[in-house]
């Protein structure tokens, strides 16, 4: 799943995607081999000695031109909704521009705004709250992501709390904590995304789609959200042997460290402060407000996020190039990737051929069907697109006319959330928490993130299914 938080490309790719040729089956299974060799690749990068964006880069090549060689993109002009022609290249509809925007905004934003040293501010303060307790710390920025993910989108959360985390954490002297933090914080993402209608785009899918309203989805999430939010704390604390301060002497020295701690030692101007957390909230309602201002709701979340890095590059407007080496090419250059990879497979028919398989799974019954349909969600979830799966589930859901109070809307919604913590390459916040893991020298592979965050998907997920099943029938 990738945790997109823009609804993809709509000039362009909506002209690419009524584009469907005829495939064979054996074609649809070479695709999904090409597709299964990529997660492969990406889950022994360290051995292969590539970056993300190479391997993914070298398999959207291979995948275009095997796509081309049998026919199975729209090669030519693409008509807009304002009926003009445009001729450009095939792979330039299928990258979800919103995303990479928010991505790109969100990272300037931020880095830009922590020079005014707000946000070392807001992490001693958090501290000192804390009492140098790493525990109370983890508790506080849990509900703080799990919040910022449910009003804004999960990369921005990501990249605030992330970035809060890392100070916090280096003014403790705790810095070997930071990977459990970052970790457990990039799992709390894909969980704040749930809480609300507007907080992801499978969200948004389903509920238009079965005619769910705001407060009724909130209503049905939040008891999950709140329980999950715990377990996930709970669980975290456990693993990554994040616990309270034991006895009096470390509790005397975490006091001797919060007593050393200025939230004004990275303010060097005042001014430049108050502009900064003023920007910040108003970056903040901005987003969280998006889809439902005029104009705002067209322009997307990406226009915002770029807007609001633009104005901030005005302060630094005669340096603003060392803010652009700053930026993780690699992580925009892997998403480019993914998207045109994930965009092959649709036109191979790889996503039908798994909607297929979800048809006959609703056989199951009353209980096997929405606990097959969540788990296969959750799985398809963590290696492919959330939107184009949620958007076919949905479709297949309203083609056999469920009703809108059936458990089964919400073993998709559920499964293509919480499929995202899974693996790094299912949710862009995962891979933002990685990216900024990498940046402090924490290493964390693939093959490790899945390991480490296993235990947690298989709680989120047990939950999720013992939620529906229980108490959405």
């Amino acid at each position: 799943m990738l945790q997109t938080e823009g609804l993809p490309q709509p000039l362009l790719a909506a002209a690419a995607a009524t584009h469907h040729a005829e495939v064979s089956l054996p074609i649809t299974l070479g695709f999904a081999a090409l597709l299964v060799a990529m997660v492969l690749c990406l889950a022994f990068e360290e051995k292969l000695h590539a970056k993300k964006s190479v391997i993914v880069g070298a398999f959207a090549i291979v995948g275009l031109l095997a796509a081309d060689i049998f026919h199975l993109l729209p090669i030519g002009p693409l008509t807009n909704v304002f009926g003009e022609k445009i001729q450009q290249p095939v792979f330039i509809p299928a990258i979800d521009w919103g995303v990479i925007a928010i991505i790109l905004g969100s990272s300037l934003f931020v880095d830009i705004t922590s020079r005014s040293g707000l946000f070392t501010w807001v992490a001693i303060r958090l501290t000192k709250a804390s009492g140098g307790d790493p525990l109370k710390l983890l508790w506080a920025y849990g509900w703080m992501t799990v919040v910022f993910s449910a009003v804004l989108n999960n990369v921005t959360a990501m990249i605030i709390v992330g970035s809060l985390t890392a100070v916090s954490l280096a003014k403790l002297e705790r810095g070997h904590q930071l990977l459990g933090f970052l970790l457990i914080e990039g799992l709390l993402t894909n969980i704040g995304g749930l809480l609300t209608l507007i907080s992801s785009v499978p969200n948004i899918i389903i509920g238009q789609t079965a005619g769910i309203s705001f407060v009724q989805f909130v209503a049905v999430a939040a008891p999950y959200v709140a329980v999950a939010t715990v377990a996930t704390l709970l669980l975290g604390a456990r693993l990554c042997s994040i616990g309270a301060l034991g006895n009096e002497t470390e509790r005397s020295e975490a006091a001797r460290l919060v007593a050393g701690f200025d939230e004004n030692d990275g303010i060097e101007s005042t001014g430049f402060f108050y502009f900064g957390a003023a920007m910040t909230l108003l970056f903040i309602i901005t987003i969280a407000a998006t889809s439902v201002t005029p104009i705002l709701r067209d322009l997307g979340m990406g226009y915002v996020a770029l807007g609001f890095a633009v104005v901030m590059l005005l302060r630094f407007r005669a340096e603003a190039d060392r803010f652009y080496s700053e930026l993780d090419w690699d992580l925009l250059g892997f998403f480019a990737g993914l998207f045109i990879v994930i965009h092959v497979m649709e036109h191979a028919q790889v996503l039908t051929l798994i909607g297929q398989g979800v048809t006959r799974i609703l056989a199951l019954g009353d209980l096997g069907g929405p606990a097959a349909v969540l788990a296969s969600a959750a799985f398809f979830s963590s290696v492919t697109d959330n939107i184009p799966l949620a958007a076919m589930l949905a479709k297949i859901l309203a083609n056999l006319g469920t009703p809108s109070d059936s458990p089964l809307w919400w073993s998709v919604v559920f499964g293509a959330n919480l499929g995202g913590n899974l693996t790094p390459i299912g949710s862009a916040s995962t891979l933002v928490a990685v990216t900024i893991m990498h940046k402090h020298g924490l290493v964390m592979s693939f093959a490790d993130f899945v390991r480490r965050a296993l235990p947690y998907a298989i709680m989120q997920l047990t939950l999720a299914m013992a939620y529906v099943l229980l108490f959405l029938r």
